[in-house]
């Protein structure tokens, strides 16, 4: 099993333990810093990716997390992608797309990752379908 996908299934398994749509662990070198899942519930700013990420910084006592890579369930919506982006964030690696989670019926922005890092300089590495089929299962609950 590659890298990327023992750490995709640690954003599966948090998002399914508590019983939600969306997970998201930051990972520094091979150790995860931190996992969230949508919450607190009735908050819309908390997504599993601005969670993960607060915790993160939190935990490194550190504005920036250049050495970090982001592992979400679904493609980060613009505000997720922004904090990713003005963390450093440098890679960022994700199951399902925007356009599935529309089609779920999930509320979404229609811009892509792709767009929005060429608007922001290019600066996040993005890898995306990891464990695709796994993610979008957490969609139908």
């Amino acid at each position: 099993m590659k890298k990327e996908e023992e750490f995709m299934l640690e954003a599966i398994a948090d998002a399914k333990k508590n019983k939600h749509h969306f997970g998201a662990v930051v990972v520094k070198g091979e150790k995860i810093i931190s996992k969230a899942g949508k919450r607190p519930v009735g908050d819309p700013r908390y997504h599993a990716e601005t969670q993960a990420i607060m915790k993160a910084t939190k935990k490194l006592k550190s504005k920036h997390l250049k050495d970090c890579v982001l592992y979400s369930t679904c493609e980060p919506c613009p505000m997720c992608f922004y904090m990713a982006w003005i963390t450093h964030i440098p890679k960022i690696v994700y199951g399902a797309s925007q356009k599935d989670a529309i089609k779920a019926g999930f509320e979404e922005i229609d811009v892509d990752d792709k767009e929005l890092d060429k608007k922001s300089g290019n600066r996040i590495k993005l890898v995306k379908g990891v464990m695709k089929k796994e993610c979008l299962e957490l969609f139908e609950k």
